[in-house]
């Protein structure tokens, strides 16, 4: 886990052709020589790189998990960024709803994420570092909805910092609906979001 801050452009194509197969397989199924085939990378660079298997596996969902959350803080904050009051938030909401939670994409991530937070729970080095970097997220996050406090545009008798975990549970509960045999629509999920933010919104 600390080598990983030591690896090299090559190690980061080792990294991305693990997090393919972890986007289509299970890890039990990921074998080292495989990758090593795939990338052409000498076997024990990378072991002296990653330690272990397990090494390679959890530098591939600490990066999958950064890369994932430094994306949706990017597109939250270019979100905010286009509201200046009040009339501009729903028209923004509907620009956020449909990226974040339409696509296909969108769902595979979330299961991802999902499965990274369970590995963590029994994988205490990566629990440190998921824990370490979910802090670090929460806190931009929380960040943004001041600005927005500081424009008047939401209600400032709640801490931005428990409506941004709120938002996310909100947002990563979707996995649990994703495998319901009957789950919400695109469209349904939405404007179920759209009224929990506008509750937050100052009219």
């Amino acid at each position: 886990m600390a080598k990983q801050g030591r690896s090299t452009p090559v190690m980061e194509a080792v990294l991305r052709a693990v997090e393919a197969r972890l986007m289509t397989t299970d890890e039990i199924l990921i074998r080292i020589p495989d990758i090593c085939e795939a990338t052409g990378v000498n076997y024990g660079s990378v072991y002296h790189h990653f330690g272990s298997r397990e090494g390679v596996i959890d530098a591939a969902y600490i990066k999958m998990f950064n890369d994932f959350m430094d994306e949706d803080i990017a597109f939250i904050r270019e979100s905010i960024e286009e509201i200046r009051n009040a009339d501009d938030v729903m028209v923004v909401f509907a620009k956020f709803g449909e990226k974040a939670f339409m696509s296909q994409e969108r769902a595979e991530r979330r299961m991802m994420r999902a499965r990274i937070v369970a590995a963590a729970s029994t994988r205490p080095e990566l629990k440190l570092s998921i824990g370490l970097s979910q802090n670090r997220v929460t806190n931009e996050i929380a960040e943004l909805f001041g600005i927005l406090q500081e424009r008047g545009v939401m209600k400032d008798d709640i801490p931005p910092r428990s409506v941004a975990v709120a938002l996310q549970v909100f947002l990563l509960g979707r996995v649990l609906d994703d495998i319901s045999i009957n789950p919400l629509s695109n469209k349904e999920f939405s404007e179920a979001a759209a009224q929990l933010f506008l509750s937050l919104v100052k009219f």
